[in-house]
């Protein structure tokens, strides 16, 4: 009789293994292998992997990106992106004393209308008071709306990755108070 450790391995024997391909927006390269019995098993899986391995960049080495798996065929699993983040640690280290942050989280629509969850954080160069932590969200918000509404995702995230978005948005907070720094925390599709 087969004990359950034969079991086991006769079953992980039998998977099949599938490569993730990342989205066209990102280069459409391998980034690994899954296992998973069939290939309906593999569909809405989220890999979670570092931005700095896609692009091979090394100032995208705080952002980590979640992809999900949409499709497979073969032995290939097709991904799209499920969400984008910077690392905790990395969004930690920015605020210091005598500094103050700004969150912003907006629920957005892009131009075909899917939906786009933005978070942000702002540092600012000194101490800033609650009326201009206002007037910065509001602005931001605007500039959100209007930004993400006239592009896709793909175009949305690309310029994200690229940073044209951070800078556009720091002129936009600049206009308020001097801020340091401004970065995207979270992307949520």
């Amino acid at each position: 009789m087969a004990t359950s450790s034969t079991k086991s391995i006769e079953k992980w024997k039998t998977k099949q293994w599938f490569n993730v391909h990342t989205p066209k927006i990102l280069g459409d390269s391998i980034i690994g292998e899954i296992p998973a019995q069939d290939e309906k098993a593999v569909l809405g899986r989220v890999i979670k992997v570092s931005l700095s391995w896609i692009t091979k960049n090394p100032a995208h080495s705080f952002m980590t990106i979640g992809l999900r798996v949409i499709s497979a065929n073969g032995d290939a699993a097709q991904t799209e992106i499920h969400y984008l983040e910077q690392v905790y640690s990395y969004t930690h280290s920015l605020v210091r004393r005598g500094s103050s942050a700004v969150y912003t989280i907006s629920k957005l629509s892009d131009k075909q209308a899917k939906p786009v969850v933005l978070k942000l954080i702002g540092i600012s160069r000194y101490k800033i008071n609650t009326p201009k932590k206002q007037g910065i969200r509001r602005e931001l918000a605007k500039f959100t709306t209007e930004y993400v509404g006239s592009k896709s995702v793909e175009e949305f995230v690309k310029s994200v990755i690229d940073g044209g978005f951070q800078v556009e948005a720091m002129k936009v907070a600049n206009r308020i108070a001097p801020m340091a720094k401004l970065e995207v925390k979270k992307i949520e599709l």
